[in-house]
């Protein structure tokens, strides 16, 4: 069910039909799936619908809106009305920042880093900038989900950017990694800015939840790993060379 501020958006659809487009509501009962159209929606109503949506959810309805039902027109709302995603998960990794950069940034080595990666393929390299594929362990449906990313690092800074190349389910993904040294060690933070396509299985809200889960899980393994390097002498060679990695927090880079 479509719902936004705690109401189903169908229902508040069907009333602004019924309020301000003349809609027969037992008509719109009994044929839910029927297009505005042949409701007998015309072009006078799809403006004042039009008009209502922008003024109380700042969406813009299409053209094309008679060809929709009243709960895809739900659908169009929702998503448009849904804010871009924006996520920030950090982790405070008791190991040298020269390390941590090293490790966090071998993305020909993310499969023995990350659980969630199956395969990396380096595709390009120019200076500081790396394009990859990363394609993931099937999910519980059998789906290994794959995708191209670049990402381009600034070992001066200590900060990495990067967004998908193959955007997939969503319109856009940008990625912003931070390392900062603290009191006990290096603490690498993700940033993700993104928004999903209407046609994404997720909205943005639940790809930001997705997100958020996932990464902290993410984020713990690397801590146990790097820590765990740490312990063991690991040689670090500073944040001098090429990053090449990009950041999972799910499904979703």
């Amino acid at each position: 069910m479509t719902v936004t501020h705690g109401r189903p958006l169908t229902g508040e659809i069907t009333e602004i039909l019924v309020a301000h487009c003349g809609l027969d509501p037992d008509a719109a009962a009994r044929a839910p799936a029927a297009s505005l159209e042949e409701l007998g929606m015309d072009s006078l109503a799809l403006l004042e619908l039009s008009a209502v949506v922008a003024d109380r959810w700042q969406v813009q309805i299409p053209e094309q809106a008679a060809q929709l039902s009243i709960p895809a027109v739900a659908e169009l709302v929702a998503r448009r009305a849904d804010p871009p995603g924006h996520t920030e998960n950090s982790v405070l990794i008791a190991a040298p920042l020269p390390l941590v950069w090293d490790v966090t940034n071998d993305v020909a080595r993310w499969t023995e880093l990350f659980t969630e990666y199956a395969r990396v393929e380096i595709l390009h390299r120019d200076g500081d900038t790396v394009r990859f594929r990363l394609t993931m362990h099937p999910d519980e449906n059998g789906i290994a989900w794959s995708w191209v990313s670049e990402r381009t690092a600034d070992p001066a800074t200590g900060q990495v950017r990067a967004q998908r190349v193959e955007t997939g389910p969503f319109e856009y993904m940008r990625i912003h990694w931070r390392y900062t040294e603290e009191p006990g060690g290096t603490r690498m933070t993700w940033v993700q800015d993104f928004a999903m396509k209407p046609t994404a299985p997720v909205d943005n809200a639940g790809m930001t939840d997705r997100i958020n889960a996932n990464s902290a899980v993410q984020l713990a393994v690397i801590k146990e790993r790097v820590e765990r390097l740490a312990r063991d002498g690991a040689p670090t060679g500073g944040p001098t060379g090429a990053a090449t990695g990009e950041p999972s927090g799910g499904d979703d880079e």
